[in-house]
């Protein structure tokens, strides 16, 4: 039953190691190209870019975790490529978090329509916004870090006290549950965050329906589609990273530290959110769209040639 498992979760990562690849890549290369041909990129060009790289980074580390973990046990790890590891998970995952609720903001201040003068005030400063909500995460990031580091520390001390395997493997199991409840601590805010854009942006579809029924307008108007386009996307943004949450809980309990199921399951859970929300991204964005269209389109005329 453990290699038939083991298995699964194999085929799984190699499949979503490889789709969250091309996915972000072409986001990437995407947003480059216009780069090089306008020498700029809009707010949510930006935004789309560096996501896609923080998700290219998380991926290829959770691919590096994964080997070391079939290679030797992570309580083999030395301080300095411990620390390496764990602050590149814990980067990429910040930034790969923050970046899709700072999305999540921009289509609430873009699409919404409410008249509150707060609203209004953020609306118009739109830019602003998104770059104090950069800058103020860093400070969780840098929390996160110091707190990180400590524990490395703390546990690098007491691996040199254990001489035993089993002491070790001990200790680096609590130190290991340790680093997974700080990173769900300091995940809560961003979440939070793009939940209660989610609301407000159904809310603001609401009262747009009404609005059109009272003018006996059709509802298939501009601004219904973009308010639908963006719910789509936060909608599988907070779906997604739910299930990133659950791999996380269910990896600290302490029966799933059987044979290193636990291991294997959150990184194929883990793996899924970064690879598929980027796809949905691609199709829920016009000019990602269109590019993708173009090149499957290319394709098939190579494949016909």
């Amino acid at each position: 039953m453990g290699s038939s498992l083991y298995g699964i979760f194999t085929i799984v990562m190699v499949a979503e190691f490889i789709f969250g690849n091309v996915s972000n890549g072409f986001i990437m290369l995407t947003n480059c190209v216009e780069l090089i041909r306008k020498r700029t990129l809009s707010p949510i060009g930006w935004i789309l870019f560096f996501l896609a790289i923080s998700r290219m980074v998380l991926i290829w580390e959770m691919l590096l975790a994964w080997l070391k973990y079939l290679q030797y046990s992570f309580s083999y790890l030395a301080g300095t490529e411990l620390r390496i590891m764990m602050f590149a998970w814990v980067i990429s995952n910040h930034f790969s978090l923050w970046l899709a609720t700072i999305l999540s903001i921009f289509y609430l201040l873009k699409i919404a329509s409410f008249f509150r003068p707060i609203f209004l005030y953020l609306k118009w400063r739109i830019k602003k916004v998104i770059l104090m909500i950069l800058l103020g995460n860093l400070v969780f990031l840098l929390l996160n870090l110091l707190q990180i580091n400590k524990h490395v520390k703390d546990w690098m001390y007491q691996y040199e006290r254990n001489t035993t395997w089993n002491s070790r493997i001990s200790e680096f199991m609590e130190f290991s549950d340790l680093v997974l409840s700080k990173m769900i601590v300091f995940s809560v805010t961003p979440f939070i965050m793009a939940l209660f854009s989610f609301i407000l942006l159904i809310f603001s579809l609401w009262k747009h329906l009404q609005k059109m029924h009272l003018n006996s307008r059709g509802i298939q108007d501009s601004s219904t589609k973009a308010h639908v386009n963006a719910l789509r996307i936060m909608v599988s943004f907070l779906l997604l990273y739910a299930t990133y949450f659950l791999s996380l809980f269910i990896s600290l309990i302490p029966m799933a530290h059987q044979k290193g199921i636990d291991h294997m399951f959150t990184l194929s859970f883990g793996l899924f959110y970064p690879s598929s929300h980027s796809f949905i991204l691609i199709l829920g964005h016009s000019n990602l769209r269109k590019a993708c269209l173009l090149v499957v389109t290319q394709l098939r005329c190579t494949r016909k040639h």
